[in-house]
């Protein structure tokens, strides 16, 4: 009896692993042909190289000669034993490279993001010109590159864009937790680790963005390298842009890679409060606070149900997105031949200030589309005034002089054709829900607690409102960029 039990045992766990097995291969072809309906379906465009599996991305990585170079390095300046150094860098490769799900993205992702999108905002998106990739050819290498606002910039962009590519971002460390890392890497992004300095990290992170930059993967990088936090544009970072122009070596690719600008501005970013916070007090929030910040979240998500289950839910005004018109790399290095300058050949220290001032270019470009929608220009107008009390009638006034400046600058002004108490109104409603200003009499008083979010969202279409801008950054002391030093400089000279 206890031998006809084992082997009934015994059969009995080999009919189930021959039931797991089939059900494996059934679900994989189920996915398969799920996944090309969802594509012809949505007759979306994917780069092709994001279908290839994980293992073998890594494998590629492996045999690369540069990561074998950077191994070396490592094992001679630290002491390393070389097994050990190899196995650093497939912890590496496995935490930078994701995989694709084509459902994911193009199911969960899609229903996820216009769910959650549609339920906070109403979303806009604009091209600089009708036809922005008029002359780009089908199988060009495209990087967007977008100045970050919010960690809803992710889910945005790649919203607005779904029904023509997909786009792989690099995300920071934020994301690193489950259930974010597993969606995230199924979304076709890859995380990377910011201010971690280690010379062998960087040399594979590098070959990474190198193999994906060569095979056409289309890519979002944030050139200010985080959130800004005071609502100005910060300062560009070139790391990520600089590995994926390396690629631009091989004339083959440097003729059909382009960099794309793309504005994004908000009504309300859903961490204004926690990033003024962050500024207030100099530092990045430490890990102590977390249970601080989750509490925060919790506190906002218990809110927000509850004004649903009330039916005084409003949404927070417009989340927009302009995109700006493609700029060749060829051009650009062609430009820099034709003063007798090779990006490549140069040096090191010669390079990077030229990777620099395209990046501050493409910054600049960034800088004079992000939309103005009606919160940040009500704002950028009450911070015009010198008092905490201001008219509704001199108010309105200031509205339209600054949307009638922003349009001769061909800033991108949501409904300019609207008029301007109508914005006004829209604007208002978001202020006054968020105890920033209050009615009255015949003007509006700037709360106690109002004045920090005022100049947030002023200072993200600041730099588009000419001759009010020096002013308001006079008195509020706000950073004046390179270029916009520069452009000031040349507006002032002779002639």
């Amino acid at each position: 009896m206890a031998v006809a039990g084992i082997v009934a045992a015994l059969l009995a766990l080999l009919v189930l692993a021959g039931a797991l097995w089939i059900m494996r291969r059934v679900l994989h072809v189920y996915a398969k042909r799920a996944g090309r309906r969802t594509v012809m379906h949505a007759r979306v465009r994917i780069d092709r190289y994001k279908l290839t599996r994980k293992a073998y991305v890594i494998e590629a990585l492996l045999a690369d000669e540069a990561i074998a170079d950077a191994v070396r390095a490592h094992v001679t300046g630290t002491g390393e034993h070389e097994d050990d150094t190899w196995r650093r860098v497939r912890r590496y490769l496995d935490e930078i490279v994701p995989f694709f799900n084509i459902l994911a993205y193009y199911r969960l992702g899609y229903w996820v993001s216009r769910a959650a999108l549609g339920l906070f905002y109403k979303v806009s998106v604009e091209y600089e010109r009708p036809d922005p990739f008029r002359g780009v050819p089908r199988n060009s290498v495209v990087i967007y590159l977008m100045n970050h606002r919010s960690n809803a910039d992710y889910v945005l962009v790649a919203y607005v864009m779904m029904g023509a590519v997909s786009i792989s971002y690099a995300v920071g460390e934020w994301a690193r937790a489950f259930p974010l890392e597993v969606l995230f890497k199924s979304f076709g992004s890859y995380f990377i680790r910011r201010r971690y300095r280690e010379p062998l990290y960087h040399a594979v992170l590098q070959s990474y963005v190198q193999l994906i930059t060569r095979n056409s993967v289309t890519q979002g990088i944030f050139p200010e390298g985080g959130l800004t936090r005071d609502g100005a544009l910060r300062p560009a970072k070139i790391g990520l842009l600089d590995y994926a122009l390396g690629v631009a070596r091989d004339p083959e690719v440097r003729a059909r890679m382009y960099v794309v600008p793309v504005g994004i501005n908000y009504d309300r970013v859903l961490e204004d409060r926690t990033l003024l916070r962050e500024l207030e007090t100099k530092r990045q929030v430490p890990a102590r606070d977390r249970i601080a910040q989750a509490a925060d979240v919790g506190r906002f998500m218990l809110w927000n149900v509850g004004r649903v289950l009330t039916r005084r839910w409003r949404r927070y005004g417009r989340a927009a997105v302009t995109i700006g018109t493609p700029v060749s790399v060829d051009s650009w290095l062609s430009g820099l031949e034709a003063q007798g300058v090779s990006l490549f050949e140069a040096p090191r220290a010669d390079r990077l200030p030229l990777v620099q001032q395209f990046c501050d270019d493409v910054l600049h470009r960034i800088g004079a589309i992000i939309p103005v929608t009606p919160v940040p220009l009500a704002c950028a107008a009450l911070a015009s005034f010198d008092a905490d009390y201001v008219t509704r009638a001199a108010l309105l006034e200031r509205m339209q002089a600054m949307r009638e400046v922003v349009a001769e600058f061909n800033g991108r002004v949501l409904r300019a054709d609207r008029d301007i108490a109508e914005t006004f109104d829209r604007a208002y409603r978001m202020l006054r829900m968020r105890r920033v200003i209050a009615r009255t009499g015949e003007g509006f008083l700037i709360l106690p607690n109002g004045r920090p979010l005022i100049t947030y969202y002023a200072n993200s279409i600041v730099h588009l409102l000419g001759p009010f801008a020096e002013g308001m950054r006079a008195r509020d002391a706000l950073p004046l960029h390179d270029w916009e030093r520069d452009a000031l400089v040349r507006s002032r000279a002779p002639g």
